[in-house]
């Protein structure tokens, strides 16, 4: 059983062309010298992940921290909400981000060219109980399935656009680049979908290009989300014509997503979604097997313990 105050260390190298060895050794000396107690495991894959975090857990570990992406840390938190609420009681997370995409990182004020500072800021243990999305539906098999998310779930366009992204994104390396190849790729995808939503009291039934439902700032789509309020925020955006569609595009990039004349936003504890015919759904940045009939996004507050900045 490891002393509570060693972290356990979770590194999920990027899968890119440059090899991640120079970028770890960094992180770990900074570790050292900043007398960081720490246990270092490495993880190649999403099962691996899973794997790995529930052995640390099962370990006795308190502190267990993620040099990794939104993907990992989406794993993370999944394989945690499978234990009962007093191991999630003891157990803090926290995140290094060295990913492909590092939104949630992002959120609180981590940046990957400053994991100096990052690791100083995890020291201080600022922790912080936060709320995680839930998106409750069922597979191709007939099963009933959940699955938790830290920063949001696409419906739609966009879904398949942080799908581009992300493959994109090991050719490019620069998280700008890749965006912008994607939306030029957009062009070969399908521009609308059929749906049926229930949001609040509204009963909507229309074609809609996409929807982002936010735990946290969406990828810039729910701007003005917390993980930390009991609320998701929701931005619906119908088919713009193509005028339209750059200039969304250009305010999406500018931050100022929600004053494009075709977003249409909500805030909400629950979404139903009762059809989204042949729209693909993605989880934290990566795509997720689509649901099979419908589904409902909820959200639970104040459910794991996180670590932040002061």
């Amino acid at each position: 059983m490891p002393n509570n105050k060693r972290w356990g260390v979770l590194y999920c190298p990027k899968h890119e062309l440059l090899s991640p060895k120079r970028r770890w050794e960094k992180i770990e000396k900074c570790l050292k010298d900043n007398g960081v107690e720490y246990d270092f495991i490495q993880s190649e894959s999403s099962s691996g992940v899973d794997r790995l975090i529930k052995m640390m857990i099962n370990n006795g570990y308190e502190t267990i921290v993620i040099v990794g992406g939104d993907s990992a840390l989406n794993d993370a938190v999944n394989c945690l909400m499978q234990y009962d609420s007093s191991v999630r009681e003891r157990v803090v997370l926290g995140v290094i981000p060295n990913g492909l995409m590092n939104d949630f990182a992002h959120f609180w004020g981590f940046r990957e060219s400053d994991y100096t500072q990052t690791i100083k800021w995890l020291k201080q243990r600022h922790v912080r109980k936060i709320d995680l999305g839930c998106i409750r539906y069922t597979n191709k098999k007939g099963e009933t399935c959940r699955r938790y998310f830290l920063n949001c779930i696409n419906i739609g366009l966009i879904a398949a656009i942080m799908n581009l992204r992300r493959q994109t994104r090991h050719y490019f390396g620069s998280r700008t680049l890749s965006f912008v190849f994607s939306f030029i790729l957009m062009i070969f995808q399908r521009l609308e979908y059929r749906m049926h939503v229930k949001i609040n009291h509204d009963d909507i039934k229309r074609n809609v290009m996409t929807m982002c439902i936010g735990n946290a700032s969406g990828y810039g789509q729910t701007p003005n989300a917390v993980p930390y309020n009991g609320m998701l925020d929701v931005s619906i955006v119908h088919h713009p014509g193509m005028t339209q569609l750059f200039e969304g595009f250009y305010l999406f990039v500018r931050g100022k997503f929600l004053n494009y004349k075709s977003v249409h936003p909500y805030r909400t504890r629950k979404v139903e979604v009762v059809e989204a015919r042949k729209a693909l759904v993605g989880i934290d940045g990566r795509l997720m097997r689509t649901p099979k009939g419908p589904f409902t996004i909820t959200v639970e507050q104040e459910i794991i313990n996180f670590l932040i900045p002061e």
